[in-house]
């Protein structure tokens, strides 16, 4: 979807870019959404619905401008900085436990950040920005995903994030508003395809496995992010960027692993008789 953005950006707004994204991803979920006499739709949690819709909107806005102005293979691996900052978040206002291995995988995991920024080195680039503050919004918008794949079916979850956004997209992009031409469609009804399978697939993933076990999978992003840019906009990877990486993925993974065999350990010792 990054790639799709940044090719279409010199003659698309990136707000227009957005609202097709929203519009052509809800019409490929339209019928989901009417399966099953429309109770997929049936939901006492719209507020949350409302609120995940806009972080969720911010969070794609500021990712379609980073790979406006940065390597995708770099917006990937400041993705990574998610599950650190994401353990801080928990943290900070979930009320969990702040063990010290948290806090040393924190310290390391934003080590590996500051390797792949370099700040000092590299001028303060604006993309550098608007990646950062895509990761903190989804942070925002996993923290609600998970909290409502809970009680909501995962179709449920990626629908309502359509509905919501947009409108609300569109709002926007009026401002700027440049009709696209045939070929543009294309490209954007594609985008919207992505963005489908994105938020089915995303969704079904929190629902069905530990977000542990997401987190250590979204690691491949950054070979993929490399190949891509490297293929269609010749960019290469500088090795201070997989340095980082690797700091942040060996932090993020000793994390997970960790707090895997704690809840494991939790797990048994309430499940044994006393």
């Amino acid at each position: 979807m990054m790639t799709i953005a940044r090719t279409l950006s010199p003659e698309l707004s990136i707000f227009v870019v957005v609202f097709f994204r929203a519009l052509f991803g809800l019409v490929f979920l339209l019928p989901t959404a009417f399966s099953n006499g429309g109770r997929r739709l049936r939901t006492s949690k719209i507020p949350l619905f409302g609120a995940r819709g806009i972080s969720a909107y911010l969070s794609v806005t500021c990712f379609f401008f980073a790979a406006t102005y940065i390597p995708l293979g770099d917006i990937a691996a400041i993705g990574f900085t998610r599950p650190v900052l994401g353990c801080i978040a928990a943290i900070c206002f979930l009320g969990e436990l702040a063990r010290t291995r948290r806090w040393v995988s924190i310290l390391v995991g934003l080590i590996g950040a500051l390797i792949v920024v370099r700040p000092g080195f590299l001028d303060l680039n604006p993309g550098i920005l608007f990646a950062f503050s895509a990761v903190l919004l989804s942070i925002i918008n996993s923290i609600m995903i998970k909290y409502l794949s809970r009680t909501e079916h995962p179709d449920t979850i990626a629908i309502y994030q359509g509905i919501f956004i947009a409108p609300f997209a569109l709002i926007v992009a009026l401002f700027v508003w440049k009709t696209p031409n045939l070929e543009q469609i294309f490209w954007l009804i594609f985008i919207g395809l992505l963005g489908a399978l994105t938020q089915r697939t995303l969704a079904r993933s929190f629902h069905a496995a530990d977000a542990t076990v997401v987190i250590t999978l979204d690691f491949i992003r950054l070979p993929i992010a490399a190949v891509i840019g490297l293929i269609v906009f010749s960019e290469w990877p500088v090795i201070w960027v997989w340095v980082g990486s690797i700091v942040i993925v060996v932090s993020s993974i000793l994390l997970a692993k960790r707090e895997s065999v704690d809840k494991e350990v939790n797990q048994s010792s309430q499940n044994s008789p006393p």
